[in-house]
């Protein structure tokens, strides 16, 4: 019997949806029908509600049983896991016209009593979720069968080539066999176990200036490398781009600094070009920690040397410990802190500097948690960003904008824009296009006021993609921290911004000297001819504010005019600024 043909047989045995789905696949994937089905009975909770079809809910059990998505300290195999999910209920949706609900299928609430009732007097259910099960099962089959082939082909081939680095199955199947080797590693106690994780210092300029083609032959020369380097006691992982982490037991400090030494040495230089890398240890302790801690601990140890003028290796010290309770915190309260609007939207106003005028803000995000109290953005955004809640906090952030544009124009003013921040998460889809469409339609407002500013540091093909869609929608686009990269003139070629936003640091080195103000000239003249609008961020000083009027940039943001603040503060001196008040 085909899938769908068990699946059918076992709903008209009284079997719902979501049970006649995941028996479908049980035995196949090594389970007992029995236990599955009543391993299954929590997936038909939705579709008792009326909410979301079982059908799919069901898949995703069955996606999970036959890709293995059971780790909760494998960020990579969760990772990899929610993205297939994301597919599977694309296609489904798609497949099913937007119908995935019961209420939508079955044409009644079976939540309710009368509906109910009528589901089962004309039989609905039998004559009607076979649909949704023949597609869910369809996409099933497909999904397995690329999955499985995939893996075929990788058991054939030599895994560890280049073209294999960035595979997601190859990444998370080699993520498998890793954590095993280290397991196994740390369960034998008279080993010394270390984990070292290091990067490439400045490896974006390296991309930047030979190619990213040349950029992933440096990474795959350091893959090669670290395979000769490697043995029973000794394993590496690439965890992403040019951030590699080795684990390895040593007999003593002397040899595990000898083997730093050596990765200094085989990784100095690729093709004539230097290479410095950087090193975080941790020296394992306790062996009952999660083997997710110990890479977080190398990685601080990473971190803080990079932050170092005199070395370019932290072995992991107590110290790191505040940094882990931090990163514990703000993941475990910030699920918390959206549902109970701890972060707040504080504004920093914009100004002409000819009319000491406000023209407009930028929306930033302030953490104030109900006992520890701020929690700076300096703290919490890394994290958030890795972790990938900062869309949660923008979607957050942006809705505030929208109703606070709303507010001003129900009171006249309609001239005050605010920009959001587009961070590097959201480049990645087009969801977040939609998201604000959506904050500028519940409120009504024009879209010309929300404007949205992104880092030129993003990888400009990203940016580019991404930018060009937001101009067919006719969002105004600001191009922040101008300056601050090594490929600003690359970016404000290709990519159709409206706005450049000159970086605090930029600004500050060009006004050190005679030479760096005459370029600073030339970049405010270059944005007037290409059209371009211009702001300086970072404006601190009434000198600075001078040469800026003198040289013709009429725009600024800064402590010179004003700190970013709560949101009911700007409003009152927008409210004086505008004679309302």
């Amino acid at each position: 019997m085909t899938h769908l043909e068990k699946a059918v047989q076992l709903q008209r045995d009284g079997y719902h949806c979501s049970q006649a789905i995941v028996g479908a696949f049980a035995e196949e994937l090594g389970y007992n029908i029995k236990d599955a089905f009543k391993i299954s009975t929590c997936f038909g909770g939705g579709m008792r509600e009326g909410g979301i079809c079982g059908c799919i809910t069901a898949s995703f059990m069955v996606l999970g049983m036959a890709l293995g998505f059971y780790d909760p300290q494998d960020k990579a195999l969760e990772m990899y896991g929610n993205k297939k999910a994301e597919e599977f209920l694309a296609l489904f949706k798609e497949r099913m016209n937007g119908d995935i609900t019961c209420k939508k299928i079955l044409g009644y609430n079976i939540a309710e009593p009368d509906d109910l009732a009528v589901i089962r007097q004309e039989g609905l259910m039998p004559k009607l979720c076979p649909r949704a099960m023949s597609v869910c099962i369809g996409i099933l089959e497909e999904m397995i069968r690329e999955y499985r082939t995939r893996e075929e082909e990788l058991a054939d081939e030599n895994v560890e080539e280049a073209g294999d680095m960035g595979s997601a199955i190859t990444r998370v199947d080699k993520r498998r066999t890793f954590m095993r080797s280290v397991t196994r590693l740390l369960e034998d106690e008279e080993k010394n176990v270390a984990f070292i994780q290091f990067d490439i210092r400045r490896f974006k300029i390296i991309n930047d200036l030979y190619g990213e083609k040349f950029g992933d032959q440096v990474l795959f020369f350091i893959y090669e490398k670290l395979k000769t380097l490697c043995n029973e006691n000794r394993f590496f992982m690439n965890l992403r781009a040019d951030l590699f982490l080795v684990v390895t037991a040593y007999e003593s400090f002397e040899e595990l600094d000898d083997f730093i030494a050596l990765l200094e040495k085989e990784f100095e230089s690729f093709k004539k070009v230097k290479l410095q890398l950087i090193f975080g240890i941790y020296i394992v302790e306790d062996r009952s920690m999660e083997i997710r801690q110990m890479e977080d601990r190398a990685a601080m140890a990473r971190k803080s040397a990079k932050r170092e003028a005199v070395t370019n290796k932290l072995y992991y010290q107590e110290k790191f410990k505040e940094l882990l309770y931090t990163r514990k915190f703000i993941e475990e309260n910030m699920k918390a802190a959206i549902a109970e609007k701890q972060f707040q939207m504080y504004l920093q106003p914009k100004y002409s500097i000819s009319q000491n005028k406000i023209v407009g803000a930028e929306a930033l995000v302030r953490w104030i948690h109900p006992q520890r109290g701020m929690v700076y953005p300096n703290e919490f955004i890394p994290i958030i960003e890795e972790n990938g809640f900062i869309r949660n906090v923008d979607y957050y952030i942006w809705e505030e904008a929208a109703r606070f544009i709303k507010k001003c124009a129900d009171l006249g003013i309609n001239d005050c824009p605010i920009s959001v921040n587009v961070s590097r998460q959201h480049l990645k889809d087009t969801e977040f296009i939609h998201v604000l469409m959506k904050d500028i339609d519940t409120m009504g407002i024009d879209k010309s006021l929300l404007e949205l500013e992104i880092t030129e540091t993003a990888d400009n093909y990203e940016i580019t993609r991404m930018a060009e869609l937001i101009k067919e929608d006719g969002f105004t686009l600001l191009m922040d921290d101008f300056g601050s990269g090594y490929s600003s003139l690359n970016v404000l070629l290709e990519t159709p911004f409206d706005v450049l936003k000159l970086d605090k640091k930029f600004m500050d080195n060009m006004m050190a000297s005679k030479k760096g103000m005459l370029i600073l000239e030339y970049v405010v003249a270059m944005a007037k001819k290409l059209e371009l609008g211009l702001l300086a961020e970072g404006v601190e000083t009434k000198e600075q504010v001078a040469l800026l009027s003198e040289i013709g940039c009429d725009r600024v943001q800064g402590y010179y005019y004003a700190k970013p603040m709560p949101q009911e503060e700007f409003f009152e001196k927008l409210l004086t600024d505008r004679g309302k008040k």
